[in-house]
């Protein structure tokens, strides 16, 4: 599976465990068995439970910092509060963050790309430009953040 394909996996999942109050065994293996129907000539699932693992980390790894990451958040929002968000804007902001800060194997700047392109796709018109101004200024600051926690 393609990286891209997995962060659109987890980007719903954290907003289907945050809609219906599920765990994220749930929500993953519906979204990955729902992804595997809907494969008509595009990217397939190539390792079922490696990719589902991998998926299970990005999801488990943002959802069990979720706090801590909203509060770093929150000081990137002028204007905003987390809880106002949107909530498909909140699900790819925390994912970001949540690679940005605590992944040492995915780049800032792909981090914030991949964001900016996962909230166009599942967002508003506003939102891949909204995603961009919030990661633009929190990627500054990254090697700071990492010390933080």
């Amino acid at each position: 599976m393609k990286r891209r394909l997995a962060r659109e996996i987890a980007i719903q999942s954290l907003y289907h465990m945050e809609m219906n109050e599920v765990e994220a065994e749930e929500a993953v293996s519906m979204l990955l068995s729902e992804a595997a129907g809907d494969n008509e000539g595009e990217v397939k699932l190539s390792d079922a439970e490696g990719d589902k693992a991998f998926v299970l980390e990005l999801v488990n790894g943002t959802w069990s910092r979720k706090d801590a990451i909203d509060g770093l958040l929150s000081d990137y929002l002028k204007g905003w509060q987390i809880s106002r968000l949107s909530k498909v804007d909140r699900q790819v902001l925390r994912l970001a963050a949540y690679e940005m800060i605590f992944r040492d194997d995915v780049p800032g700047k792909v981090a914030v790309n991949e964001a900016i392109e996962l909230a166009k796709h599942f967002g508003t018109e506003e939102s891949g430009k909204f995603v961009n101004g919030v990661l633009g200024k929190m990627i500054q600051d990254v090697d700071q953040l990492k010390s933080k926690i």
